[in-house]
């Protein structure tokens, strides 16, 4: 699939998938639909839901799972937070783009654009967190997430990106 195609899919998944309101109860009952999708797939996903106030509100790692899991989840969370968008929408745009991440002064060290890292956006409110996953591939990680998403804001029909 071509960067211009998942940047145009990935806009209209953030544009779609917003909440009314996000608690600490809703973040449990996304993160064990994410888990449980990844557990239906076979997949050996690490799984955080954090707040930008820094509180992990969710958090799941399959056997196998580790600090290195970790470690990716934090510059996925550091790029959602500093970018307000996707982790895979910031890797579309720095690939459309032709761009790097040191063009947006940052460092691979802190930040990563693969996909895996979607901003948990509250109409009326704005960005207030994180759903992360980490341990499959960049597509699938990210697509984990808007499964998770769909299935708990019940929308039936969005674009998704399929891998090559």
């Amino acid at each position: 699939m071509k960067w211009e195609k998942i940047l145009r899919i990935v806009e209209e998944q953030e544009n779609v998938l917003h909440f009314k309101h996000f608690t600490n109860e809703d973040a449990w009952e996304v993160g064990n639909i994410i888990v449980e999708e990844a557990r239906k797939n076979k997949f050996p996903a690490a799984i955080s839901i954090r707040l930008n106030n820094g509180f992990t509100v969710f958090q799941y790692g399959f056997n196998g799972t580790g600090l290195d899991h970790e470690n990716w989840m934090k510059r996925k969370e550091n790029t959602v937070k500093v970018k307000a968008m996707s982790s895979m929408r910031a890797e579309a745009i720095l690939k459309t783009q032709g761009i790097t991440l040191a063009d947006w002064f940052l460092e691979s060290k802190d930040f990563s654009t693969c996909g895996g890292g979607f901003p948990i956006h509250v109409d009326g409110v704005g960005i207030i967190g994180t759903i992360i996953v980490s341990g499959i591939s960049v597509i699938m990680d990210h697509e984990l997430i808007i499964e998770g998403l769909c299935k708990y804001l019940k929308v039936e029909s969005l674009e998704r990106i399929k891998e090559d």
